[in-house]
């Protein structure tokens, strides 16, 4: 009796192998003639769906960087055109103080003057009063000296002489 299978039926193994191998090498020509065109088609088509998803990708990166560049650039206009809004104001304060300023000196030198002209025409009014109560005095104490009477004219004189030594 045969111990192992090759003993027994060592052409069986080898016809065994020639029939599947002519089997495997007729199904490589059918899938070359039927089926081949099918799966290099499917696999085509999938490497280039795959090709391009990816320049979608990169399309989009691309465009994602431009408007991350744009965004900046439009952040840096903002800050410059806020830099500028705080210049202007700043600028237009210290316009607007020193106008104020002016306006203040203006006034303070108006009212001075006005002050000026007020006191001087105090001191001439206070010169008239006293001109005349010192006209007055004096014709009586002339009257009171002399014995007589002075007439206008030399009264008038002996006043503005007197006023001229007062006024020295």
């Amino acid at each position: 009796m045969p111990t192992t299978l090759l003993e027994a039926a060592p052409n069986t193994v080898l016809g065994n192998v020639i029939v599947v191998s002519g089997a495997f090498i007729i199904l490589l020509i059918l899938l070359r003639a039927f089926a081949w065109k099918a799966i290099t088609g499917v696999f085509a088509a999938r490497a280039k769906k795959i090709s391009d998803d990816i320049d979608a990708a990169e399309a989009n990166n691309k465009q994602a960087a431009d408007l991350v560049k744009q965004r900046q650039a439009e952040l840096a206009g903002s800050k410059e055109e806020a830099a500028n809004i705080i210049q202007v104001a700043n600028d237009t304060a210290t316009q607007n103080r020193a106008k104020v300023l002016a306006t203040a000196n203006e006034e303070a030198t108006s009212l001075k003057k006005r002050a000026k002209e007020d006191i001087e025409q105090e001191r001439k009014e206070a010169l008239n009063s006293v001109k005349g109560e010192v006209a007055n005095i004096s014709v009586q104490i002339a009257e009171k000296l002399i014995g007589q009477s002075l007439d206008a004219t030399a009264q008038s004189e002996l006043i503005d002489s007197y006023l001229a030594k007062l006024g020295e």
